[in-house]
């Protein structure tokens, strides 16, 4: 059984299709670059199409969705990954991912000062990519 029928929801050509573009992706992806992979597959469908079908699988879980401080565009990334955190370009907003998780202590010490339970945490690290510095 695969992962859009174990999260109830119907499995359609297009979700089924987004699903393995963000699982093939080795960053978070915008709904336009969705939208673009999609049309390389020839699987035509509207833009609207794919903004619900986005939001669906968000709601399930099945993608996570992260957004850049200072710009309305959000980003998709196929959850099954793991753990992310991501160095995001202030200037051209390219996005790259840190595989590891660099606040794993730093939780377990604020639990024990604090008797805080964390759940989790999201970094994102802004500044200028190698393309935009050297401009």
């Amino acid at each position: 059984m695969n992962s859009l029928n174990r999260s109830g929801l119907k499995n359609t050509k297009a979700r089924a299709a987004i699903l393995k573009i963000l699982q093939q992706s080795n960053r978070p992806l915008s709904a336009e670059e969705i939208y673009d992979g999609l049309v390389k597959c020839n699987i035509h469908v509207n833009a609207s199409t794919v903004y619900r079908a986005l939001t669906a699988l968000c709601d399930k879980k099945l993608i996570g969705k992260t957004n850049v401080t200072g710009d309305k565009k959000s980003f998709f990334e196929y959850n099954a990954k793991g753990h992310r955190h991501y160095l995001i370009c202030s200037e051209c907003k390219k996005i790259i991912t840190i595989e590891r998780c660099p606040l794993r202590a730093y939780e377990k010490m604020l639990e024990l000062e604090t008797n805080f339970t964390i759940s989790g945490h999201k970094l994102s690290i802004y500044g200028s990519c190698p393309e935009c510095k050297d401009k």
